[in-house]
């Protein structure tokens, strides 16, 4: 079943058309209606292959004035939108006819009539343009005479959009000598599909041979979502194209049969997460006996922590520590151990020590009081040693050291551990708690005190040190040790008391301790400040140099070569304005008519008559009132930068009205406006040479521009003005300081951080902000196919969203209608994604300098048609069967370069040809991931027209 629907789905992807109605397997009469009856007449034959056929032929050629209609029965549209007609027929020569008049034909007309129902009759609708819509006048590309066989002529002609339930075709003789073989009527449609794990249904093309239909998409079984909405858009051709949004097989579920399904993971396997991804062999220590597995289940006394991901094996719980080494001394302790001979296969091993003070006479051991003090810790521990203090003499202890790692939380066994038993020795009595002063007189002292908390043993005896107040050391040498049963009388009035674990604070430090802090802290302000007043001068210094330089800019560049100054680099404004724009008087300028509304104010159509010179038209452009600084200072730089400009192809600057309101801009002005709007009110109105002129001087312009190093980065025709000679000009100079403020135009879409028009913008521009003449380059390709498309919006109702994926997915607009060869891959050129590759616009103007002097170039026209691989716009699959050599097929795909690599490895058949793969391209020595994917495209195509040609049987 499964090899079935592949090749059910295979044969839906070759043939994307839709048949409504073919007289070539009609095997009854036709009965077409015709009028007048004596006009076209069915009669019956045989073809090639001596399959009966029904014809209508007509030749009244001796007859003046001929006017014979024929026509087909209802055709029901199934709801498409845009129908083809395929013409089969035969024209017989005018020349090779005797003696007929001058009214001999040999094209004939095609029309239809649109209807809710089959309701034509015999006089019903009338004979003749309107109501019937004519769609072409077909002539033959070949016409025979009598001493030769018929020579058939196909052509393909199509019509819409279509609105009502279906149409009638009408063929209209008007004195030829014909005979009509067959008729086919078909729509396009993209066949179901499926892409990125997500399932296309058949969808017709839309109403127009350009026109893009967007098709919802639906994920296939287990598989989710990985970004909405999901649609790919059908072209006029019937190929699916710029995929937007994916699925990918959920967790537990891998790609299959060349990702078009989800399949579960086996027994034995699992998918931890939602992806692209195949499933794996579970983990170590873990199982499953089940398919469609996320996740592996451990196997008995085997773990896995909170924290450890689906993907990592499962681990058990260490052993105990080894080699433990207790050091008593006194009340202290210090334990010292080896780490466990297994770790349970993790690397978070840690260590815990439990305390246990034991009584012998009871038998029984219970956990040490809080004031037994385990340094650094007693639990948690990396380090494999503790120092426990605070023991009690004379006592024995117990101590556990476990074990543990992140799973020995989950195992519901107590972590192993290694013991020690110690017992304390004797230590010295902790400080007597309080000396209390009984009585005193001139020369005597009686002291009292109770004994020590911890006595750690028998007191044997107190020890009491005293000196006088005035003396700096501790304890004069005068001491006196007694028994703890006596109290001693102390024959001086100037002592003081202290035990052998105290001692007097450093009263000079103390006195010191202010003036050390103050010293410091001034000396921290100091520093502060010195590295301010740094900063700052190294600032002034920096912008100071680059001021400098920006201004004397023209004393480091080659002598006689003019280069672009951002006036945005001068400090005051208001001083490139005066440098590079002259001031106008505003008394001689006169404003007529406003005539449109600019960024900053009203565009009005004027006149200025300066002293000494004659009156001209000209555009000023206006200063709204209330304005800010900012937007004046950025309403005068484009002055400031049209003014630099000094070229027949860039719109000039006259001068600028800044000492009066309101502030104007005063340019030449150009009598028809923007050049795309002045392209689709003049529609097919222009000869090709015509166009190319305008485009030469678009390019003109930008290469001085170009040299001048000035970067447009809003080169597009709706910023192209035209004059009344057709003259081109570049203007609008505002897009690279002005972009941000743009809060209304659609054209431009926000892109890390800024406005650009996506539409106009190279792929490096739009992703990195990278704008350079040579992303000029690609915004020029698209202003020529806009030139040839007579306006039409490039990338038609596509989304901006859209036109970055497909720009990114290597897809480029098709070359517009009667497009000439040349000029197409000129735009190709352009539109090279490796930004050095891209033609420079010196190159450009010479290539349409060429194209002007040989006009034939510009008579080859490249067929419409748009593809969904590499390029998108130019995949016109050759047939193979067409070329005699290998050589023949690389020279048609344009790969002829690798005429020799072909030969030299043995593939100089075709037979062999389509049996290569990536790794032979690589061994022969294609090794640009480009090219072999052009040619591997190109077998794939080789390959199912192999398979076309043998019987296929279901």
């Amino acid at each position: 079943q499964t090899e079935f629907s592949n090749f059910f789905f295979f044969f839906l992807s070759f043939f994307p058309a839709e048949t409504l109605m073919d007289t070539k397997w009609a095997t009854t009469e036709l009965a077409w209606t015709s009028h007048p009856e004596t006009g076209w007449e069915e009669v019956s034959g045989y073809d090639d292959a001596m399959n009966p056929i029904r014809t209508y032929q007509v030749c009244n050629v001796r007859e003046l004035n001929q006017n014979n209609w024929l026509r087909s029965d209802f055709i029901p549209r199934k709801d498409v939108l845009r129908v083809y007609v395929e013409m089969k027929f035969t024209v017989r020569d005018c020349n090779s006819i005797p003696n007929i008049p001058g009214s001999c034909k040999e094209t004939f007309n095609l029309f239809y009539y649109e209807s809710d129902s089959d309701s034509a009759t015999s006089t019903s609708p009338f004979w003749m343009e309107n109501p019937y819509v004519k769609v072409d006048t077909i002539a033959p590309d070949e016409s025979f005479s009598m001493l030769e066989s018929g020579r058939i002529n196909t052509k393909i002609r199509s019509f819409g959009p279509l609105s009502r339930a279906g149409f009638y075709l009408a063929f209209q003789d008007l004195g030829a000598c014909m005979s009509l073989i067959s008729v086919r009527v078909f729509y396009k449609k993209c066949s179901t599909t499926i892409a990125s794990f997500a399932v296309f249904p058949e969808t017709a093309t839309g109403a127009e041979a350009t026109s893009l239909v967007i098709a919802p998409g639906t994920c296939v079984p287990n598989a989710l979502e990985v970004s909405v909405p999901l649609k790919l858009y059908c072209n006029g051709d019937g190929e699916w194209m710029v995929p937007v949004g994916s699925c990918t097989c959920m967790a537990g579920f891998e790609p299959a049969v060349k990702d078009t399904q989800c399949q579960a993971c086996s027994p034995g396997t699992f998918k931890s997460k939602q992806g692209e991804g195949f499933c794996s062999p579970c983990p170590p220590n873990s199982r499953t006996s089940s398919g469609a597995t996320s996740i592996c289940s451990c196997r008995t006394g085997y773990y896995r922590a909170d924290n450890d991901s689906p993907d990592s094996g499962c681990t058990t719980v260490p052993s105990a520590p080894r080699s433990v080494i207790s050091s008593v001394n006194e009340t202290s302790l210090v334990l010292e151990w080896s780490e466990p001979r297994d770790q349970g296969g993790r690397e978070d091993l840690l260590y815990n020590v439990i305390c246990k003070k034991c009584l012998p006479e009871r038998g029984t051991c219970t956990r040490c009081d809080d004031n037994v003090d385990i340094s650094p810790r007693h639990l948690g521990l990396t380090e494999r040693h503790v120092t426990v203090r605070n023991l009690q003499a004379h006592t024995q202890y117990s101590f556990e050291i476990q074990a543990v790692n992140g799973v020995s939380n989950k195992s519901p066994y107590v972590p192993q551990f290694a013991s020690v038993n110690i017992t304390t020795n004797q230590a010295a009595p902790s400080a007597v708690p309080t000396v209390h002063l009984m009585g005193a007189s001139a020369n005597t002292m009686s002291l009292s005190w109770l004994p020590p908390e911890k006595p750690n043993g028998i007191i044997l005896d107190y020890e009491i040190k005293y000196h006088e107040k005035v003396r700096a050391s501790l304890c004069g040498s005068k001491c006196i040790n007694t028994s703890h049963r006596q109290r001693n009388a102390i024959n001086r009035s100037d002592i003081f008391l202290c035990a052998s674990h105290t001692a007097d604070v450093d009263k000079t430090l103390q006195e010191q301790l202010p003036l050390i802090v103050g010293s410091l802290t001034a000396g921290l302000v100091f520093i502060i400040v010195v590295v301010v007043i740094a900063i700052v001068c190294l600032r002034k210094q920096r912008n100071g140099s680059e001021s400098e330089y920006t201004e004397k800019l023209q004393q480091y560049i080659t002598p006689g070569m003019k280069v672009y100054i951002d006036p945005f680099t001068y400090e005051d404004p208001n001083e490139a304005i005066r440098e590079f724009a002259k001031e106008i008087d505003v008394s001689c300028v006169k404003i007529e008519e406003v005539i449109g509304a600019g960024e900053f104010g009203e565009v009005c159509r004027g006149r200025l008559k300066l002293p000494g010179r004659r009156e001209i038209i000209v555009a000023i452009k206006t200063l709204k009132a209330g304005y800010t600084d900012r937007q004046r200072r950025d309403f005068l730089s484009e002055a400031s930068i049209m003014g630099q400009f000094d070229h027949p192809n860039i719109i000039r600057l006259e001068g600028v009205v800044t000492k009066s309101r309101p502030v104007m801009i005063v340019t030449e002005f150009m009598e028809n406006g923007a050049l795309d709007s002045f392209l689709r009110l003049n529609d097919g109105q222009f000869t090709v040479i015509q166009l190319v002129g305008m485009l030469r001087g678009i390019a003109a312009g930008m290469k001085y521009l170009s040299d001048m190093n000035y970067v447009h980065r809003d080169l597009a025709a709706r910023n192209i003005l035209v004059n009344s000679n057709l003259v081109c000009k570049v203007s609008d100079f505002g897009l690279s300081r002005f972009l941000e403020d743009d809060p209304t135009d659609p054209t431009y879409t926000s892109s890390l951080g800024g406005k650009i028009p996506i539409r106009w913008t190279a792929p490096e521009a739009i992703a990195y902000r990278k704008f350079t003449s040579a992303s000029d380059v690609w915004s020029y390709g698209i202003v020529m196919w806009e030139v040839m498309s007579y306006g039409e919006r490039p990338y038609w109702d596509m989304s901006n969203q859209d036109v970055i994926n497909a720009v990114e997915q290597d897809y480029r607009l098709p070359p517009p209608m009667d497009c000439p060869t040349a000029l197409h891959q000129l735009m190709l050129d352009c539109w090279v994604k490796e930004r050095n590759l891209r033609p420079k616009f010196s190159q450009i103007v010479n290539t349409l300098d060429k194209l002007i002097r040989n006009a034939a170039s510009l008579k080859v026209v490249t067929s419409t048609h748009s593809g969904a691989s590499q390029p998108l716009l130019d995949r016109c699959v050759p047939d193979y069967t067409t070329f005699t050599t290998v050589g023949d097929w690389l020279d048609a795909i344009k790969m002829s370069r690798y005429r020799d690599n072909f030969l030299n490895a043995g593939f100089a058949s075709f037979d062999l040809v389509a049996q290569m793969t990536a790794e032979d391209l690589l061994r022969i020595g294609v090794t640009l991931a480009g090219h072999q994917k052009k040619i591997l495209g190109s077998i794939q195509d080789m390959r199912l027209q192999m398979n076309q040609t043998l019987p296929v049987q279901v």
